[in-house]
């Protein structure tokens, strides 16, 4: 079953790659001065995911809870407009998670279990469900800034700054592509989850039977309980 920082994760992911143009204004913070840098770095992010329909990469995990020992995890991850995503996670921890754009599969083999969410439900955000259906607004939802201090990561570093509130956004762009390549979220606890990406492959044919789940034979399917 996902965690609730992993639903926060693919809710930030939906949020920033389905996001539909928002035609001729920028996705910079309503209200606040933007020097043209900045302005310049989000009207590219935005233009690029506006053209990607889809993308395929390879991801490695890494949680840190407070007072516990990290963990990692990698896999494969496909994505396709609107909606779609196919998370593979490896061993030690292995786990599907499949999205088919109206409900999210969590399967763990080793529990042989599939628990299925609605995809509102799960994503417990009407901003993230608007980008979903793509009718999204980066601009509406987040206050956007460059990392400070700079990292020496060669990455174009921001913070989305969900205005929703719960937690703390830091994305990595290629500044050659603006793909995203680096995404750690901290919740209110200081527990973080980060999640890099490698092997990147834009607009790629994903056919629709990858995001078809369907349960193992013998595997135990529960509903996810209502949100409160």
């Amino acid at each position: 079953m996902m965690n609730r920082m992993w639903k926060a994760v693919f809710a930030t992911i939906v949020m920033i790659l389905a996001a539909a143009p928002v035609r001729s204004e920028t996705i910079a913070p309503a209200g606040a001065p933007v020097s043209k840098d900045l302005k310049h770095v989000l009207d590219r992010l935005q233009r690029h995911y506006r053209d990607t329909n889809s993308f395929s990469a390879k991801f490695s995990e890494e949680i840190a809870t407070v007072g516990a020992p990290k963990r990692k995890r990698q896999g494969t991850v496909s994505f396709r407009k609107p909606g779609r995503m196919l998370w593979e996670f490896q061993d030690p921890e292995k786990q599907t998670i499949v999205s088919d754009g109206e409900t999210l599969y969590s399967y763990d083999p080793d529990l042989n279990q599939v628990v299925e969410t609605p995809l509102k439900q799960a994503l417990k955000s009407s901003s993230a469900t608007s980008f979903l259906l793509g009718i999204g607004n980066i601009n509406r939802d987040f206050k956007a800034a460059f990392a400070t201090p700079a990292k020496p990561t060669g990455l174009v570093d921001l913070i989305l700054d969900a205005k929703a509130g719960g937690y703390k956004i830091e994305v990595g762009l290629d500044p050659k592509t603006y793909n995203l390549i680096t995404l750690t979220l901290t919740d209110q606890l200081g527990d973080t989850t980060r999640v890099d990406f490698s092997d990147v492959h834009d607009n790629v044919e994903l056919p629709e039977s990858i995001f078809a789940f369907k349960a193992p034979a013998g595997a135990d399917v529960v509903m996810a309980p209502a949100s409160p």
